[in-house]
């Protein structure tokens, strides 16, 4: 991949993410549109920013029992995304089954842990030890589920990528340096994640909320 930034369109309209998108497109690798854009403007909405032209990850991080999460890849398969989210605590059974009902060319990678949780968060839903140790079982998982790889903050990302040569690695919760993390706990720069084995860097805040996104953009480029 070339340009493995995907920028993050989060935005209250379809015209201004559009519009964004479209200003930016020279600098970035994909688009990523996640659970508020979807429930906002639907399929409608994915076909409308499809036609900036760059590939589509759909950030669904789909949780549910297996049955029905298949069902759910099945009904996205006329947006043709380039990847899509499940949840890898949803277990071996539902991520196989997402998998397999997956549209040909669609990865399928799952959520290890939200970069907006910590350790404090983990053991107050009951799981113990360090939020390394959960990326690194949930991974496991996710590779003995026949997955195309996962997506966990730029602090495991390099442990995970030694444990799983051939994974494809989604690093979220990314700031270039000097930037605010804001709701974001495990933070790391773009060049950092990319060197540690990233394979797609989503970053949203950094460039959509910048100036001038497209210098924003441009400068996270030249980074990488």
């Amino acid at each position: 991949m070339s340009n493995p930034v995907y920028l993050a369109l989060d935005l209250p309209t379809l015209d201004t993410a559009k519009a964004l998108a479209t200003k930016v497109k020279s600098h970035v690798g994909g688009l990523k549109l996640g659970l508020e854009f979807f429930c906002a403007h639907g399929s409608h909405g994915v076909h409308e920013i499809a036609q900036v032209g760059l590939p589509i990850f759909l950030d669904l991080k789909l949780h549910d029992i297996p049955n029905t999460v298949a069902g759910a890849m099945q009904a996205i398969h006329v947006l043709e995304p380039a990847i899509v989210t499940v949840h890898a605590s949803g277990g071996r059974a539902m991520m196989e089954d997402a998998k397999a009902a997956a549209a040909e060319g669609t990865k399928v990678v799952a959520v290890t842990m939200l970069t907006s949780l910590d350790e404090r968060d983990l053991l107050r839903t009951g799981v113990s030890g360090s939020a390394h140790d959960q990326v690194m079982r949930l991974a496991e998982l996710a590779e003995a589920s026949g997955l195309d790889g996962i997506v966990c903050s730029g602090q495991e990302v390099g442990a995970v990528h030694r444990q799983w040569k051939k994974g494809f690695f989604v690093v979220p919760g990314l700031r270039p340096a000097g930037s605010a993390t804001g709701d974001q706990k495990r933070v790391v720069t773009p060049r950092q994640a990319r060197d540690d084995g990233a394979s797609v860097l989503v970053i949203g805040r950094p460039i959509s909320r910048a100036d001038d996104p497209v210098q924003a953009a441009r400068d996270i480029e030249a980074t990488l």
